[in-house]
C-alpha cells in the first residue's frame, strides 16, 4: 500500500468523514447484540486496521453491519439469557470462530461461494433482517421492556406494552429518526449519525434527561481495547452460528467491494478477501471486537468522500482509537433511545420495495425466491433464515446450466457463416471497430460475473466502437445477470462504446424490453442476427 503525497490529503479527509458515520453506527449495532457500546468502537478500530493492510478493495470500510449484528444477537441469545448480558469472552469466541472459518475458506479457495446467493434472495433476506431489527429496537423507542421471544410473540408483547410507553422517550426517538431522515435528504454528505449523537448528548447535559427516566449508555471504559481471551468451551456450540455469520460477512464484503470498485481499479479477489476478512475478525476477537465485515453504507460514504487507497480506512480506525482514549466520558451521556433510533433508521434502508417491484416485473419466479427468503428470516429466525436463503438459491441453481462459453467470432469469407476465431481459420473476416462475441448457455447469478470477467479483457484488447453480443444460444437471462449486463452496457456507453444484442429469442427479448436495459439500448441496439448487425455497422461506418 503506497501513497503519493498528492493522495494523502483526500484519503485523510475521507477517513475522517467515514469515521463520523461509522463510529456512531458501530456503537448502535453493538447494542443490537446486547453488547456494551464500546464493543462497537473496538470493532471499528482493530478489524478495520487489519483489513486495510491486507484487503484488495481500496474503498471498502470494514467494521460491523446491521445484518451481522442481528446474526450475532441470535447466536449469543442463550448466553445473554443465562447471564443477563453477553460476557465479552463469549463474544470473542464467536468472533474468533467466524475469523477461523473465513481463513479456512480462503485456503480451500471457496471464494466462489459468494456467487451462490442470488440478488433477489439477498434482497428478501436483508428485508427480513430489517423487519426483525425494527421489532427488536421498538421497545427501546417506547421506553418499555419485553421478554425476548420469537418474532410474532415479540410483536404481541410490544402491542401489549404500548399503554406503558414513555411519552418523552417516544418523542426523543421520533425526533431523532426525523432528524436523520431530514439530514440525509437535505445534506446527504453531512455525517447524520454524528449530528444526532451530539444533539442527544447535548440534550442530556442541558436537560438532565436521566432524571426524567431516560436511560443513558452509562460508563464506558476509557483507554485501549482490552486483551480479551475467548472461552474455548463455547466455540464448539457456536460453530453453526459462526458458519452463517461468516457466510453473510463474506457475501456483504465482496458485494460492497465489487459495487464500489472504480473502473481503473482491479475487482476484489474473492479468496484474498476471505483471508483479509478472516484475519480481521480473528485479530479483532482478542481486542473485544464483534463479528465484522464490509458495510455498504459506510463504504459508500468513504468512496463519496474521496477515498482512493486503504489509508482512508486506517484514518477511520485511528479516529475510533482517539474516541476510546478521549471521548468515553462524553459518549456515556448519550441516551440509549438515540442509538435505537439510529439502528431503526438505517435498518429500514434494507427494505427496498423498488427492488421487489423490479424483480416481479422481470421475473416472477425470482420474486417468489425473495419473498421466501424474507419469510424464512422473519418466521424461522435469522440464522435459520440463512439456510433458507442458501437452499432457495441452490434449488434455483440446480435448474440452470452453469458455465456458458464466451468467444470472439469471425465470418467465413464468401458466406454468412459466423464461427469462433481460431488459428485454424486465419482468413475469417474481422471488421475494424466491431467486436463480435457469442455467449452460449443460460446466463444467471452464479456465472454472470465470470462471463463479465471473460468479456472485459476481450473488449479492452480490441478497443472497438461497437460490441455486438450474439445471444441466439442463450435460452434465458436471469435478473441478477440482467442487472450486471445493464451496468456493463452503461459503463461502455460512458466510454463511447456502443453495445448491441443480436439474435435474441422471444423470451429473452421480452425480458430485456421490460427492463432498463431495453431503454438504454433502444431499437437500434437490438439486431435480428449477426448478418444484419454487420451490415448495419458497415453502413454506419461508410
Amino acid at each position: 500500500m503506497t501513497h503519493a503525497p498528492g493522495r494523502i490529503r483526500p484519503d485523510v479527509l475521507a477517513g475522517l468523514t467515514a469515521a463520523a458515520v461509522v463510529i456512531p453506527k458501530a456503537m448502535a449495532y453493538a447494542t443490537i447484540a446486547q453488547l456494551p457500546v464500546q464493543v462497537g468502537l473496538y470493532t471499528a478500530c482493530v478489524p478495520m486496521a487489519i483489513y486495510a493492510m491486507l484487503g484488495t478493495s481500496r474503498p471498502l470500510s470494514v467494521s460491523t453491519t446491521t445484518t451481522l449484528a442481528i446474526l450475532s444477537a441470535a447466536a449469543l441469545a442463550d448466553v445473554a439469557r443465562v447471564n443477563g448480558s453477553v460476557p465479552l469472552a463469549a463474544n470473542a469466541s464467536l468472533t474468533l470462530l467466524v475469523g477461523v472459518i473465513l481463513i479456512a475458506a480462503s485456503f480451500l479457495r471457496l471464494g466462489f461461494v459468494a456467487d451462490f446467493i442470488s440478488e433477489p434472495v439477498l434482497v428478501g433476506f436483508k428485508a427480513g433482517i430489517a423487519i426483525v431489527i425494527v421489532a427488536d429496537q421498538l421497545p427501546k423507542i417506547l421506553g418499555v421492556h419485553i421478554v425476548r421471544a420469537p418474532f410474532l410473540r415479540n410483536l404481541v408483547s410490544i402491542a401489549n406494552a404500548i399503554p406503558e410507553a414513555s411519552l418523552l422517550t417516544v418523542s426523543i426517538g421520533v425526533a431523532v429518526i426525523l432528524m436523520l431522515v431530514g439530514i440525509e435528504r437535505v445534506a446527504p454528505r453531512a455525517p447524520a449519525p454524528l449530528v444526532v449523537v451530539a444533539v442527544g448528548i447535548g440534550a442530556t447535559l442541558l436537560f438532565r434527561l436521566q432524571s426524567h427516566g431516560i436511560a443513558l449508555v452509562g460508563d464506558i471504559p476509557r483507554g485501549l481495547p482490552p486483551l480479551t481471551i475467548p472461552e474455548w468451551s463455547l466455540a464448539a456450540g457456536h460453530w453453526p452460528d459462526a458458519l452463517g455469520i461468516a457466510l453473510m460477512s463474506f457475501t456483504e464484503t465482496i458485494a460492497a467491494g465489487r459495487a464500489f470498485s472504480a473502473d481503473d481499479e482491479p475487482l476484489p479477489d474473492a479468496n484474498r478477501e476471505l483471508l483479509a476478512t478472516g484475519l480481521a475478525n480473528a485479530g479483532g476477537a482478542f481486542f473485544g471486537a464483534m463479528p465484522g465485515g464490509g458495510g455498504t453504507t459506510q463504504t459508500a460514504v468513504n468512496r463519496r468522500a474521496g477515498a482512493r487507497t486503504q489509508l482512508a480506512e486506517l484514518v477511520t480506525a485511528g479516529a475510533s482509537l482517539a474516541t476510546m482514549l478521549l471521548l468515553a466520558p462524553v459518549i456515556a451521556m448519550m441516551p440509549q433511545v438515540v442509538l435505537a433510533a439510529i439502528v431503526i433508521t438505517y435498518s429500514v434502508e434494507l427494505i427496498r420495495p423498488g427492488e421487489f417491484r423490479a424483480i416481479l416485473k422481470v421475473r416472477r419466479t425470482e420474486f417468489i425466491w425473495a419473498l421466501t427468503a424474507l419469510a424464512g428470516v422473519v418466521l424461522l429466525g435469522t440464522l435459520k433464515g440463512i439456510v433458507v436463503a442458501v437452499v432457495v438459491s441452490l434449488v434455483a441453481l440446480a435448474h440452470q446450466a452453469a458455465n456458458p462459453q464466451v468467444y470472439v467470432l469471425g465470418r467465413k469469407r464468401g458466406t454468412n457463416v459466423f464461427r469462433q476465431r481460431t488459428a485454424d481459420h486465419p482468413d475469417d473476416e474481422a471488421f475494424p471497430g466491431l467486436l463480435l462475441l457469442r455467449v452460449e448457455g443460460r446466463i444467471f447469478f452464479a456465472n454472470a460475473g465470470r462471463i463479465g470477467q471473460r468479456i472485459k479483457p476481450l473488449v479492452e484488447a480490441a478497443k472497438p466502437a461497437v460490441v455486438a453480443i450474439d445471444l441466439s444460444a442463450v435460452p434465458d437471462l436471469e435478473y441478477t445477470a440482467l442487472k450486471m449486463l445493464t451496468d456493463a452496457a452503461r459503463r461502455q456507453y460512458e466510454r463511447g462504446v456502443s453495445v448491441w444484442l443480436v439474435g435474441l429469442n422471444p423470451a429473452v427479448r421480452l425480458v430485456i424490453q421490460r427492463s432498463p436495459l431495453g431503454l438504454l439500448l433502444g431499437r437500434e441496439g437490438l439486431h435480428f442476427n449477426l448478418e444484419v448487425a454487420v451490415a448495419n455497422y458497415l453502413r454506419r461506418a461508410a
